[in-house]
């Protein structure tokens, strides 16, 4: 995201935790740590300093894992200038109190912050917006006019941003489109087909429709890049680690499997960067709050916290009941449950 403003000739102060990072951006304009190979801009430049990050700044990006927003914000908050639009970009719900990041700044900020708060979501995956491909995603804000300014900071032919007001709908989906791709990065390792692909992802939107709509979101959101377009990303490609990790799963329990040990090695590396596996736990608790029926993600859950045999658990969403696939839900026509 950083590069990617750079390249409208915008100077980004890109503040990072560690010290690598910032000596690789800066001397040699290239992030080796977690984006190697990819030239940055001249006009990317990192700094240990979130003060020195912030100071001048007309608009702020907050791209910091979930787990860790609230503890950053409160080492962080009396750096950040209140009258620009701050912009969170990060996925996922908080365990402890299953807020999402945009939940977690309304609790942890002060008001005169909230109506600058907006929420960029979508299919877009990093390495491909580091080297200029076509992406589209969603700003989401419940102030309008605070959506079009991040738009028009963001907006080039090939990253292409639309506007919405739905925030809650928009992390909600960008959160939940992690577990699901879990579930079908499970399915194509154990070589189930495009068939049972297609399935998981259709009814993983009606999983994702319930949850927004007792959320106080929109249906509606669904439909759009950061609903089913970032499913569909999610849960079809190798370069989602989500979807990798069920891969790997799928792979590792197969009888032919050889290479056991180089396998587990990887999928530990897998189950620590990957967003879905705590998220199907905080998604489980939600779940359960708020009595929304989710049972793919449930299995997701039950095999990463419960041990349950993940082509037992494949399998089991296959033997639930006949019933109608829409349901009509508070005023709402969506999915009914799988």
């Amino acid at each position: 995201m950083a590069n990617h403003l750079a390249s409208k000739g915008i100077i980004v102060q890109l503040w990072a935790r560690e010290e690598e990072v910032v000596q690789s951006v800066n001397g040699k304009h290239e992030n080796s740590i977690y984006l190697a190979g990819i030239p940055l801009s001249e006009k990317v430049v990192a700094t240990s300093s979130v003060a020195e990050a912030v100071n001048g700044a007309e608009q702020v990006y907050l791209i910091i894992p979930t787990p860790f927003i609230a503890k950053w914000l409160e080492q962080n908050q009396s750096f950040l200038p209140w009258w620009v639009p701050l912009v969170c970009c990060s996925k996922g719900i908080e365990q402890e109190s299953l807020r999402t990041p945009y939940e977690i700044l309304v609790d942890e900020l002060p008001g005169k912050y909230h109506s600058k708060l907006a929420v960029v979501s979508g299919p877009s995956f990093a390495k491909e917006i580091g080297v200029g491909l076509p992406t589209s995603v969603t700003c989401a804000a419940q102030d309008a006019e605070v959506a079009k300014q991040v738009q028009l900071a963001l907006a080039t032919k090939a990253f292409r941003v639309y506007t919405a007001t739905d925030v809650i709908g928009a992390e909600l989906c960008g959160a939940l489109k992690n577990v699901l791709a879990i579930a079908c990065g499970a399915s194509d390792g154990f070589g189930f087909g495009a068939n049972a692909r297609a399935a998981l992802i259709t009814r993983g939107l009606a999983e994702m429709t319930r949850l927004v709509v007792k959320k106080g979101g929109k249906a509606s959101t669904i439909t759009g890049l950061a609903g089913v377009g970032d499913l569909v990303l999610t849960c079809s490609s190798s370069l989602s680690r989500n979807y990798t990790t069920g891969h790997t799963m799928a792979s590792n329990s197969l009888p032919e499997h050889k290479s056991k040990e180089e396998s587990a090695k990887n999928f530990n590396k897998d189950l620590a960067v990957a967003e879905g596996v705590k998220t199907s736990l905080a998604v489980h608790l939600l779940a359960e709050k708020l009595s929304v029926e989710m049972p793919i993600c449930a299995a997701v859950y039950e095999v990463i916290h419960k041990g349950v045999d993940i082509k037992t658990a494949l399998r089991k969403l296959q033997d639930r009941p006949l019933r109608e696939e829409h349901d009509e839900y508070q005023g709402t026509w969506v999915w009914s449950a799988l």
